[in-house]
């Protein structure tokens, strides 16, 4: 689920204020004995503490739209997002009904898909196909079909284009509806054999007459 992530920025300058000392004293006292040696540490050291006190540390918080506490599954619930809102802004820019409603289904699908995902990582393997290349595809498609009217471009051939992708938006969009149902298979035989242990139970107790 998504989160504020809070990290711990140091700063850098009072480290280059304590390394700035050593050549410094260098110049002034003989390091190489153990009294400059000592006498270097100890100027170095309050050049570190007094850099520290000019530039404290600060907690800087970042927030994180997916943290599933996998790297990889966040990265694709991330880019799912993203081609989920590219094609909600093509979907405003498409005028044709038919061809809205069947994005609209896509969306709302592949945001169910996205919530699924979210909530139960382990199922992410079997939305990868989906994630890298169906949902980035449709995005590319539907943008040539906005170009193609946002430029009013007329003939044959972007007349055969617009067409064909009205007639696969409606499989497009049940084949996302699809993909949603298949996520819950296994959640829909736990339940079946659920009831069935309820129901044997029940008769062995002689409760379901």
């Amino acid at each position: 689920m998504s989160k504020w992530q809070e990290k711990t920025k140091r700063p850098v300058l009072p480290v280059y204020m304590a390394a700035l000392v050593w050549p410094i004293m260098a110049l002034l006292v003989p390091i190489y004995t153990l009294g400059g040696l000592v006498l270097t540490a100890a100027v170095s050291a309050g050049a570190y503490f007094a850099g520290t006190k000019l530039c404290p540390t600060r907690v800087v918080r970042t927030y994180v739209p997916y943290a599933t506490g996998s790297e990889d599954v966040d990265a694709m619930l991330n880019g799912i997002a993203a081609n989920l809102d590219a094609l909600h802004k093509l979907n405003e820019a498409i005028p044709d009904p038919q061809l809205s409603r069947a994005m609209d289904r896509m969306e709302k699908a592949g945001r169910s898909i996205a919530a699924v995902v979210e909530k139960t990582p382990d199922k992410a393997r079997s939305v990868d196909r989906f994630a890298r290349y169906y949902l980035p595809e449709v995005v590319k498609l539907m943008g040539t079909y906005a170009a193609l009217e946002q430029n009013s471009v007329r003939g044959e051939n972007a007349a055969q284009i617009e067409a064909e992708l009205r007639r696969n938006a409606e499989t497009t969009a049940t084949a996302f509806e699809n993909q949603l149902d298949a996520l819950y298979s296994a959640e829909a035989m736990d339940i079946s054999t659920d009831i069935e242990v309820l129901d044997s139970i029940l008769k062995s107790q002689n409760l379901a007459k």
